[in-house]
Parts: C-alpha cells; structure tokens; sequence
C-alpha cells in the first residue's frame, strides 16, 4: 500500500511538473509576442493601409483589450490548437508547421543515428585508450566538430563532395526532376518512396539527406563523445572493474558488459538532449542546404515578422524539449531499477 501510495506520488509529482512548465512556456511566449518590437497588425493590413482599417484589425486581434484578457485568450486559443494563420502563406500555422516538420524530424534522426554511434563508440575508445594516441586524436577530432562553425562546415561541403566530386546531391531533399512527382502519404519522404516503391526517388532523397544530416551528425557527435568519455573514465576507475580484471575477465567484456551498462542510463539523457538540440538548432543546416523543414521555415517568417508563426514556433521549440525530458524518465525507469 505503501510502495502504490508513492507511486501515485511520483506520477502526480511529475504530471504538477509538466503543466507548471508548460505554463511557464506558454507566457513566455505571450511576453516574446508582446515585446517585440514587430507591429503585429501592420504586418497583416500592410503599410499602405488606412487607419480606420489599421483600429478594426487591432480590435479583431484583442490588442485593446487588458493584458491579462489576451493572456487568457491566447490560453483558450492554444488549447483549442487555433495558433493563428501565417502572413506569408496565409495558411493556419499548425497545417504549415506540420507541412514541413516531417523534412526536419527526418533530417534529425539520421543525424542522431550517426551522431549517437560515432560519439559513443570514439569516446568508449578514447576511455579505454585515455592520454595515448587514439585518445588524443578522438579529442582532437571532437573539438574541431565542436569548434566549426556548421553553416561553414555545411559549405565547404557543398563545394567539395556536391560541386567538385559530384558524390551526393546538392540543396533540398531531391532532384529537381523528381519535384511533384514524389508520393507523400507521411510527409517522410523516404518512407513514402520506399513504401510506393519509387526506388528512384528514394535514391535521390537519400543522396541529397546524406550530407546534411553527415555534417549535423558531427557536431552532436563531438558533444556526445566528450561526455562518454567522461563518463566511461568515471567508470573505468571503479573497484568493481578492477575485481572484473582480476577475475580473468577479458577487457572487451569488462567494458562493454559492466562499464558500458552503467553509464547507459546517463546516455539516454545526453542523446535525447542532442536530438532535441538537432530539432531546433537545424536552422543553418537548413538554410545553407536548403532544407524545406522547420528551420527554414522559422527563419522564413522572421525575416518578415509573422509573429503567429514566430510564437507557435518557440512554443513547439519548448514542448519537444518537455517531451524529451519526460522520455528519458520514462526510459530511466526502464533501465535502471533504482530509480522505479
């Protein structure tokens, strides 16, 4: 009764969290709309509009009502998913954001599939090797992922493996003869080839999606392998590996079987912190690559000051980092009994 009692505890512990946080979330977004210095109606009405129409889209919008008005508007609003239509598409935020969310969250999780096995494997390796040459080398190499700048990076990359050695596909996420030829069932578009079994396709979204999510990958990976290796030499120093070693038992196993299972569960929040920073920070991957997702669509509208899309943007920012958060609790649980 007891143990049951706490759970309940915990769960109503971690529920009270997450709304407060979300609340938190949502008026920091109404004060980002609100202080910026963007006219809001002018960027709708336009700057030849009159006055008389200027005062009818201000009231339309609740701009004259009190403060704490618009703050329960803008609740009511959220709640009901009604986030406002964009000027520049002049479509409703959430059917534009979901338009193009597939490209990035495609982009996203090859980059953290490379990232999460470049830099886990180079920092094990670097533990085990610590100040001899591969570890000296994996170091060398992660500081130079995380030092670069990645709209750099992503250039110089262009310029190399698309213009001069033709080995991948050049700016958006297929060629260009295959534009409106493509299916698009789940906006994923190599799932949606393969699935139709448009082989064609596939091959030219996989040529064009191996370069950008390559040079994201690197930058998380130099980030990832750092703290692997941090936390593997946490480890390497522990009595029980060096009973493991006395036992007879082979390296290979000690650390990958003893070591390597204790530091999994320290993982799991280093990696759900990369994909979420690969989500949101893909802004310049995208915007040098052209890259039709999220990022390119964030800096689209801010160019122009949609603050309806500027606003959903932030609060969709801060609710994929929420979730990943309750994820990794969710996955400590999993693997590791101590923490249930």
């Amino acid at each position: 009764m007891i143990a049951y009692r706490s759970q309940v505890q915990a769960i109503l512990s971690k529920v009270g969290t997450i709304a407060v946080t979300l609340l938190g979330l949502l008026t920091l977004t109404f004060i980002i709309g609100r202080v910026m210095p963007n006219d809001p109606v002018r960027a709708i009405v336009g700057e030849e509009a009159t006055r008389e129409v200027y005062e009818n889209v201000y009231r339309q919008l609740g701009l004259d009502r009190p403060m704490w008005e618009q703050f329960y508007m803008y609740l009511h609003d959220v709640v009901t998913l009604d986030l406002g239509k964009s000027v520049r598409t002049g479509m409703p935020v959430l059917e534009d954001i979901l338009h193009v969310m597939p490209a990035t969250i495609e982009l996203a999780l090859f980059a953290i599939i490379i990232s999460a096995t470049l830099g886990v494997t180079l920092g094990m390796v670097a533990a085990v090797n610590k100040d001899r040459w591969p570890d000296h080398l994996i170091r060398v190499f992660s500081l130079m992922g995380h030092s670069m700048p990645i709209f750099w990076t992503g250039m110089i990359a262009l310029i190399i493996f698309y213009a001069k050695l033709g080995w991948v596909g050049g700016s958006g996420r297929m060629s260009q003869f295959y534009i409106g030829l493509e299916p698009n069932t789940t906006g994923f578009l190599l799932l949606d080839s393969a699935m139709a079994g448009e082989w064609d396709v596939f091959k030219s979204a996989l040529q064009h999606i191996i370069l950008p999510a390559s040079l994201l990958g690197y930058s998380s990976a130099a980030f990832i392998t750092r703290m692997t290796r941090s936390f593997m030499l946490d480890q390497i120093n522990q009595e029980y590996i060096t009973t493991a070693r006395v036992k007879g038992l082979s390296q290979c196993k000690t650390i990958w079987f003893h070591a390597f299972i204790n530091i999994r569960v320290q993982l799991i929040t280093i990696v759900a912190l990369a994909f979420g920073t690969l989500l949101e920070g893909s802004i310049l991957i995208e915007t040098v690559f052209a890259w039709p997702g999220f990022g390119s669509y964030l800096v689209g509208n801010l160019m122009i000051g949609d603050m309806n899309s500027l606003m959903t943007c932030v609060l969709i920012v801060g609710l994929i980092f929420t979730a990943l958060n309750l994820i990794s609790d969710i996955l400590y649980r999993v693997f590791d009994p101590r923490t249930r």
